[in-house]
């Protein structure tokens, strides 16, 4: 009995045939899972490291006003209070754990979202933005769950100066014998939660972006259509993951934050940083504030 190449097929066999090209487009090497985890590993190590001093900034930005009072200083006047004080160096704190943490969290965190984003399709046969959503948060939340302690010991020493002659290796034998090996999760919360959203919308973004670019726009495959999307991508996912991330920084921290008090947990730190802020601005308004707004001199 002949069968009928052009002739569309259902049932049963339509199935079959379904499954069966999906696990050929799916079909690997082990060859080919090392060069896309560590191609994936090897971007975010450079990107990381071009980009090292804004994140050092940044984390001295997020930990203003713990345990002490002033005026919030900006982003130019902290980079020149650096220089002057600590020197260039300073701004490479926590390089070598930042760059570990690149390879391993960057190779697993794109890693994981195609092969996620292929079990979605293979198991609802769709790959639209919910699933592309989906994906990109189990690959993040994933990748920050097993690199947390090396995100610890980047913003520890970051945020110390002095540390930077005995080097991550010491930092970590400190960290563990007073405060216990616990304290390499510190914050992984937070962590997941920010990472989740910072890949799902970053990744789904990017995706979503290319797609409508090429669609509305003259742009081709290439390197602007990439540079627009990945903009775009950074842009929304930063936005959208701020908050979470100053909690992270703070839990992770909480030895720089003692003069204030512990935080109990994500949620408990979120709340202290609006109570503070409301100090700040509109004095202490909230019940339960701890702070108060220093009083005016006249």
């Amino acid at each position: 009995m002949s069968v009928n190449s052009s002739a569309p097929l259902s049932g049963p066999v339509a199935v079959e045939v379904k499954v069966g090209e999906k696990q050929k487009n799916w079909s690997t090497t082990p060859s080919h899972i090392v060069h896309h985890f560590g191609t994936s590993g090897l971007a975010v190590a450079v990107a990381t490291a071009v980009t090292h001093p804004l994140d050092v900034l940044k984390v001295r930005l997020q930990m203003q006003f713990v345990g002490q009072k002033g005026p919030l200083n900006g982003m130019g006047r902290l980079f020149l209070q650096i220089l002057k004080k600590e020197g260039p160096k300073s701004l490479y704190l926590g390089l070598t754990p930042a760059l570990t943490r690149s390879i391993l969290y960057g190779g697993l965190r794109l890693g994981l979202y195609e092969p996620s984003k292929y079990a979605c399709d293979w198991a609802f046969g769709s790959t639209n933005i919910l699933v592309k959503i989906a994906s990109g948060a189990f690959a993040g939340a994933t990748a920050t769950a097993l690199t947390n302690p090396t995100e610890v010991l980047k913003v520890r020493l970051q945020m110390n100066s002095s540390m930077k002659q005995s080097g991550s290796i010491a930092e970590m034998r400190r960290l563990i014998s007073e405060e216990g090996i616990r304290a390499l999760w510190k914050g992984v919360g937070p962590a997941m939660a920010r990472a989740a959203a910072l890949t799902a919308s970053q990744l789904a973004t990017y995706d979503e972006s290319k797609r409508i670019l090429i669609r509305w726009t003259p742009l081709e495959e290439g390197f602007h259509l990439h540079l627009i999307s990945s903009a775009v991508a950074g842009t929304m996912s930063t936005l959208i993951t701020a908050p979470v991330d100053m909690v992270k920084t703070r839990l992770m921290l909480q030895r720089e934050s003692r003069k204030v008090g512990s935080y109990k947990n994500g949620f408990h730190c979120a709340y202290q940083i609006l109570l503070f802020s409301c100090v700040i601005n509109l004095g202490c308004v909230l019940p339960g504030c701890v702070y108060r707004r220093p009083p005016r001199t006249l």
